[in-house]
């Protein structure tokens, strides 16, 4: 640990902006595997998440007035790690979503059997629109990794569907593949 406090010029301040980086990143990832309920990643992520705060924020805080460039990368790294760790975190995808779709009566069913001839648990329920006019409610739960591939085949098949997506925490029964 004595290198990094006796370190000084370019070489700390990319150490600073890198070390930052990763540690943020997995700090985003950290949270949510947390909210996902998986509390085991979540704590060996924020051992070493902590680690290297620790070691970083020594390093910064070390002759801060004499060197406040170290300052200026630590707030990049801070940033840029926001930004890499959510789309790192949009690439692993964790945990479930819940996908509703509202389409026409007759829409619904087609759709219904086209997500459910690609593996998708669908749910369908009668519902009325603004002027009394006949929907369908889709419920579908599938893995966050699936949405975009679930939302396009939607598109496709009923392109004025109203949709939302929400993200799940847990499920107890029903049809997942």
């Amino acid at each position: 640990m004595d290198f990094l406090m006796n370190m000084e010029g370019p070489l700390l301040y990319v150490i600073i902006l890198c070390a930052k980086i990763v540690e943020v990143s997995i700090s985003t990832i950290r949270l949510v595997y947390i909210n996902k309920g998986e509390r085991i990643k979540g704590a060996a992520l924020g051992f070493v998440e902590i680690m290297i705060w620790l070691l970083i924020v020594s390093s910064v805080l070390n002759n801060i007035t004499e060197d406040p460039i170290k300052i200026f990368m630590y707030a990049i790294g801070f940033s840029l790690g926001n930004f890499i760790g959510v789309t790192i975190e949009s690439k692993i995808a964790v945990g479930l979503a819940s996908i509703q779709v509202v389409v026409s009566e007759k829409t619904g069913e087609v759709l219904a059997e086209i997500l459910r001839g690609k593996d998708y648990g669908v749910t369908i329920i009668d519902g009325r629109g603004r002027d009394n006019s006949k929907k369908s409610l889709l419920f579908v739960q599938l893995k966050r990794k699936k949405i975009p591939e679930a939302v396009k085949v939607i598109k496709q098949t009923a392109p004025d569907a109203y949709i939302t997506v929400n993200d799940i925490k847990s499920t107890v029964g029903g049809y997942m593949k």
